[in-house]
Protein backbone atom coordinates (compact mmCIF):
# COMPACT_ATOMS: atom_id res chain seq x y z
CA UNK A 1 0.00 0.00 0.00
CA UNK A 2 1.11 3.78 -1.11
CA UNK A 3 1.97 5.91 2.03
CA UNK A 4 -1.16 8.02 2.64
CA UNK A 5 0.47 11.80 2.81
CA UNK A 6 -1.92 14.61 4.02
CA UNK A 7 -2.02 18.64 3.01
CA UNK A 8 -1.61 18.85 7.04
CA UNK A 9 1.70 17.08 7.24
CA UNK A 10 3.34 18.79 4.24
CA UNK A 11 2.14 22.34 5.64
CA UNK A 12 3.64 21.22 9.12
CA UNK A 13 6.74 19.83 6.60
CA UNK A 14 6.98 22.70 5.07
CA UNK A 15 6.73 24.95 8.06
CA UNK A 16 9.29 23.12 10.29
CA UNK A 17 11.81 22.96 7.30
CA UNK A 18 11.64 26.83 6.87
CA UNK A 19 11.30 28.23 10.72
CA UNK A 20 13.60 25.72 12.13
CA UNK A 21 11.68 24.19 14.83
CA UNK A 22 8.36 22.53 16.53
CA UNK A 23 7.18 25.21 18.11
CA UNK A 24 7.70 28.11 15.37
CA UNK A 25 5.90 25.65 13.02
CA UNK A 26 2.70 25.07 15.44
CA UNK A 27 2.56 29.18 15.65
CA UNK A 28 2.39 30.27 12.17
CA UNK A 29 0.09 27.40 11.33
CA UNK A 30 -1.86 27.84 14.66
CA UNK A 31 -1.82 24.50 15.89
CA UNK A 32 -0.68 22.74 19.06
CA UNK A 33 3.15 22.40 19.40
CA UNK A 34 2.09 18.56 20.15
CA UNK A 35 -0.18 18.57 16.91
CA UNK A 36 2.76 19.77 15.09
CA UNK A 37 5.67 17.59 16.46
CA UNK A 38 2.84 14.24 15.74
CA UNK A 39 1.99 15.23 12.00
CA UNK A 40 5.78 15.75 11.22
CA UNK A 41 6.14 11.89 13.03
CA UNK A 42 2.95 10.28 11.17
CA UNK A 43 4.87 12.16 7.64
CA UNK A 44 8.56 10.31 8.58
CA UNK A 45 6.66 6.94 9.43
CA UNK A 46 4.46 7.46 6.11
CA UNK A 47 7.35 7.72 4.30
CA UNK A 48 9.78 5.32 6.01
CA UNK A 49 12.99 7.76 5.79
CA UNK A 50 13.94 10.45 8.56
CA UNK A 51 13.90 13.87 6.90
CA UNK A 52 15.51 16.31 9.55
CA UNK A 53 18.86 16.05 11.55
CA UNK A 54 17.97 17.44 15.14
CA UNK A 55 20.71 18.95 16.73
CA UNK A 56 19.56 20.26 19.82
CA UNK A 57 15.98 21.32 19.52
CA UNK A 58 16.23 22.74 16.17
CA UNK A 59 15.44 20.45 13.43
CA UNK A 60 17.56 21.00 9.89
CA UNK A 61 17.01 19.15 6.75
CA UNK A 62 19.13 15.95 5.64
CA UNK A 63 20.01 15.60 2.01
CA UNK A 64 16.58 13.69 1.27
CA UNK A 65 14.46 16.11 2.93
CA UNK A 66 15.95 19.12 1.19
CA UNK A 67 15.41 17.84 -2.24
CA UNK A 68 11.67 16.85 -0.92
CA UNK A 69 10.92 20.64 0.37
CA UNK A 70 10.34 22.30 -3.26
CA UNK A 71 7.61 19.21 -4.37
CA UNK A 72 5.58 19.89 -1.02
CA UNK A 73 5.84 23.37 -1.63
CA UNK A 74 4.74 23.19 -4.99
CA UNK A 75 2.34 20.34 -4.15
CA UNK A 76 0.97 23.51 -1.19
CA UNK A 77 0.62 25.45 -4.20
CA UNK A 78 -1.50 24.09 -6.32
CA UNK A 79 -3.43 22.69 -3.62
CA UNK A 80 -3.82 26.71 -2.84
CA UNK A 81 -4.26 27.37 -6.53
CA UNK A 82 -7.24 24.90 -6.32
CA UNK A 83 -8.98 26.38 -3.47
CA UNK A 84 -8.19 29.76 -5.17
CA UNK A 85 -9.73 29.15 -8.02
CA UNK A 86 -12.88 27.64 -6.43
CA UNK A 87 -13.44 31.07 -4.59
CA UNK A 88 -13.06 33.04 -7.40
CA UNK A 89 -14.84 32.16 -10.43
CA UNK A 90 -14.44 34.09 -13.69
CA UNK A 91 -11.39 36.00 -12.38
CA UNK A 92 -13.53 37.94 -9.76
CA UNK A 93 -11.60 38.63 -6.82
CA UNK A 94 -13.01 38.06 -3.36
CA UNK A 95 -11.53 37.88 0.00
CA UNK A 96 -9.25 39.36 2.62
CA UNK A 97 -5.64 41.16 2.44
CA UNK A 98 -4.15 42.35 5.46
CA UNK A 99 -1.95 45.16 4.36
CA UNK A 100 0.12 46.69 7.39
CA UNK A 101 1.45 50.13 6.44
CA UNK A 102 3.68 53.02 7.86
CA UNK A 103 2.32 56.16 9.01
CA UNK A 104 3.60 58.32 5.91
CA UNK A 105 2.64 55.87 3.22
CA UNK A 106 -0.97 54.60 5.11
CA UNK A 107 -1.70 58.37 5.74
CA UNK A 108 -1.03 60.07 2.36
CA UNK A 109 -0.81 57.63 -0.15
CA UNK A 110 -3.26 54.29 0.32
CA UNK A 111 -6.74 55.53 1.49
CA UNK A 112 -6.79 56.86 -2.06
CA UNK A 113 -5.66 53.80 -3.96
CA UNK A 114 -7.20 51.18 -1.70
CA UNK A 115 -10.14 53.24 -2.53
CA UNK A 116 -9.88 53.11 -6.72
CA UNK A 117 -9.21 49.07 -6.44
CA UNK A 118 -11.82 48.39 -4.25
CA UNK A 119 -14.08 50.33 -6.49
CA UNK A 120 -12.72 48.01 -9.34
CA UNK A 121 -13.21 44.80 -7.07
CA UNK A 122 -16.17 45.64 -4.68
CA UNK A 123 -15.83 41.82 -3.43
CA UNK A 124 -12.48 42.41 -1.87
CA UNK A 125 -11.53 42.89 1.68
CA UNK A 126 -8.94 45.11 2.25
CA UNK A 127 -8.06 46.17 5.87
CA UNK A 128 -5.22 48.32 6.48
CA UNK A 129 -3.23 48.81 9.15
CA UNK A 130 -1.35 51.72 10.70
CA UNK A 131 2.29 51.63 12.34
CA UNK A 132 5.72 52.77 12.43
CA UNK A 133 8.29 51.05 10.00
CA UNK A 134 9.53 48.93 12.60
CA UNK A 135 6.14 47.49 13.59
CA UNK A 136 5.17 47.03 9.92
CA UNK A 137 8.09 44.51 9.50
CA UNK A 138 7.31 43.11 13.06
CA UNK A 139 3.68 42.14 11.34
CA UNK A 140 4.74 40.52 8.00
CA UNK A 141 7.61 38.90 10.33
CA UNK A 142 5.06 37.21 12.39
CA UNK A 143 2.31 36.80 9.52
CA UNK A 144 0.16 39.01 10.83
CA UNK A 145 -0.06 40.73 7.27
CA UNK A 146 -0.29 39.48 4.01
CA UNK A 147 1.64 42.60 2.88
CA UNK A 148 3.59 45.48 4.49
CA UNK A 149 4.05 49.02 2.85
CA UNK A 150 7.30 50.75 4.73
CA UNK A 151 9.61 53.84 5.03
CA UNK A 152 13.25 52.85 3.90
CA UNK A 153 14.42 49.76 3.18
CA UNK A 154 13.70 46.49 5.11
CA UNK A 155 16.85 44.82 6.49
CA UNK A 156 14.86 42.00 8.12
CA UNK A 157 16.61 38.91 6.19
CA UNK A 158 13.75 36.71 6.85
CA UNK A 159 11.77 38.87 4.77
CA UNK A 160 11.42 39.88 0.61
CA UNK A 161 11.34 43.73 -0.17
CA UNK A 162 11.34 45.55 -3.63
CA UNK A 163 10.86 49.61 -4.03
CA UNK A 164 7.96 50.63 -4.53
CA UNK A 165 8.18 55.11 -5.36
CA UNK A 166 10.58 57.60 -3.68
CA UNK A 167 9.55 60.33 -1.01
CA UNK A 168 11.51 63.11 -0.05
CA UNK A 169 11.52 64.51 3.41
CA UNK A 170 11.68 68.43 4.47
CA UNK A 171 12.39 70.34 7.23
CA UNK A 172 9.63 72.57 8.26
CA UNK A 173 9.14 75.54 11.16
CA UNK A 174 5.94 77.99 11.80
CA UNK A 175 6.63 81.52 9.59
CA UNK A 176 7.28 83.29 13.12
CA UNK A 177 10.41 80.96 13.88
CA UNK A 178 13.24 82.98 14.16
CA UNK A 179 15.21 80.59 11.45
CA UNK A 180 12.25 80.31 8.69
CA UNK A 181 13.60 84.14 7.67
CA UNK A 182 17.24 82.42 6.54
CA UNK A 183 15.69 80.16 3.68
CA UNK A 184 19.20 78.18 4.40
CA UNK A 185 20.14 76.85 7.55
CA UNK A 186 23.90 76.30 8.43
CA UNK A 187 24.77 73.21 10.18
CA UNK A 188 25.21 75.29 13.15
CA UNK A 189 21.33 75.63 13.26
CA UNK A 190 20.69 72.10 12.54
CA UNK A 191 22.95 71.08 15.46
CA UNK A 192 21.63 73.59 18.05
CA UNK A 193 17.48 74.12 17.08
CA UNK A 194 15.31 71.85 19.28
CA UNK A 195 13.43 69.45 17.10
CA UNK A 196 9.98 67.52 17.21
CA UNK A 197 10.65 64.33 15.32
CA UNK A 198 8.64 60.95 14.89
CA UNK A 199 9.21 58.15 17.87
CA UNK A 200 12.38 56.02 17.37
CA UNK A 201 11.07 53.29 14.98
CA UNK A 202 9.71 55.28 12.15
CA UNK A 203 11.43 55.62 8.96
CA UNK A 204 10.96 59.41 8.90
CA UNK A 205 13.11 59.73 11.64
CA UNK A 206 16.13 57.11 11.03
CA UNK A 207 15.96 58.91 7.66
CA UNK A 208 16.78 62.26 9.45
CA UNK A 209 18.93 60.77 11.91
CA UNK A 210 20.98 59.24 9.10
CA UNK A 211 21.08 62.48 7.31
CA UNK A 212 22.49 64.48 10.95
CA UNK A 213 25.29 61.72 10.91
CA UNK A 214 26.42 62.10 7.37
CA UNK A 215 26.80 65.43 8.35
CA UNK A 216 28.57 64.86 12.11
CA UNK A 217 25.99 66.37 13.53
CA UNK A 218 23.63 65.29 16.67
CA UNK A 219 19.75 66.69 16.96
CA UNK A 220 18.78 68.03 19.72
CA UNK A 221 15.32 66.83 20.52
CA UNK A 222 13.01 67.96 22.17
CA UNK A 223 9.81 66.46 21.73
CA UNK A 224 8.99 62.47 19.94
CA UNK A 225 5.54 62.14 18.58
CA UNK A 226 3.88 59.38 16.93
CA UNK A 227 1.51 61.32 14.46
CA UNK A 228 1.99 63.95 11.52
CA UNK A 229 -0.36 66.01 13.13
CA UNK A 230 0.60 66.72 16.46
CA UNK A 231 4.23 67.39 15.33
CA UNK A 232 2.76 69.92 12.65
CA UNK A 233 0.68 71.44 15.78
CA UNK A 234 4.07 71.53 17.96
CA UNK A 235 5.97 73.36 15.27
CA UNK A 236 2.90 75.36 14.10
CA UNK A 237 3.17 76.48 17.97
CA UNK A 238 6.80 77.26 17.61
CA UNK A 239 8.06 74.84 19.96
CA UNK A 240 10.72 74.04 17.43
CA UNK A 241 11.76 72.60 13.64
CA UNK A 242 10.31 69.18 12.27
CA UNK A 243 11.07 66.91 9.54
CA UNK A 244 8.13 65.63 7.65
CA UNK A 245 7.35 64.00 4.59
CA UNK A 246 6.42 66.49 1.96
CA UNK A 247 3.80 64.74 1.08
CA UNK A 248 1.72 65.30 5.01
CA UNK A 249 2.95 69.26 4.62
CA UNK A 250 1.85 69.95 1.47
CA UNK A 251 -1.38 71.45 2.28
CA UNK A 252 0.32 73.78 5.38
CA UNK A 253 3.18 74.77 2.94
CA UNK A 254 0.61 75.73 0.26
CA UNK A 255 -1.40 77.83 3.10
CA UNK A 256 1.68 79.64 4.32
CA UNK A 257 0.97 78.14 7.54
CA UNK A 258 4.73 76.82 7.78
CA UNK A 259 8.02 77.32 5.93
CA UNK A 260 10.38 74.62 4.11
CA UNK A 261 13.74 75.31 4.87
CA UNK A 262 16.72 74.41 3.24
CA UNK A 263 19.88 72.94 4.44
CA UNK A 264 22.73 69.92 3.19
CA UNK A 265 20.58 67.24 5.00
CA UNK A 266 20.04 64.48 2.21
CA UNK A 267 16.61 63.61 2.69
CA UNK A 268 15.22 61.44 0.18
CA UNK A 269 14.03 57.88 0.64
CA UNK A 270 12.17 54.90 -1.12
CA UNK A 271 8.98 53.37 0.22
CA UNK A 272 9.10 49.60 -0.10
CA UNK A 273 7.01 46.58 -0.18
CA UNK A 274 7.95 44.07 2.33
CA UNK A 275 6.30 40.43 2.40
CA UNK A 276 7.12 36.88 3.80
CA UNK A 277 8.26 34.22 1.19
CA UNK A 278 6.35 31.58 3.31
CA UNK A 279 3.06 33.32 3.36
CA UNK A 280 0.63 32.57 0.37
CA UNK A 281 0.21 34.81 -2.53
CA UNK A 282 -3.18 34.84 -3.43
CA UNK A 283 -4.68 36.25 -6.55
CA UNK A 284 -6.12 39.47 -4.78
CA UNK A 285 -2.61 39.56 -2.75
CA UNK A 286 -1.32 39.67 -6.82
CA UNK A 287 -3.79 41.99 -8.30
CA UNK A 288 -3.21 44.74 -5.39
CA UNK A 289 1.12 44.46 -5.33
CA UNK A 290 0.44 45.04 -9.30
CA UNK A 291 -1.71 47.60 -8.87
CA UNK A 292 0.56 49.57 -6.41
CA UNK A 293 3.58 48.98 -8.94
CA UNK A 294 1.70 50.20 -11.58
CA UNK A 295 0.41 53.17 -9.57
CA UNK A 296 3.71 54.23 -8.11
CA UNK A 297 2.38 56.22 -5.37
CA UNK A 298 -0.07 58.19 -7.29
CA UNK A 299 -2.46 58.17 -4.35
Amino acid sequence: MSPQVSFRQLQVFASVARLGTVSAAAEALSLSPSSTSQALADLERQLGVALFERPGRRLVLNELGRGLLPRAEALLDDMAGFVAAAREPEGELRGTLDVSASATVGTYLLPGLVGRFSEAHPRADLRLRLRNTHEVVGDVLRLEADLGLIEGECREPALVSEPWCEDRLVVVAAPGHPLASRGDLEDGDLAEAPWILREPGSGTREVFEQAMRDLGLTPRVRISLGQHEAIKQAVLAGLGLGCLSALSVAGERERGELVALDSRLVLCRTFSLVWHPERYRSPLWQAFKVFLVESRGDG
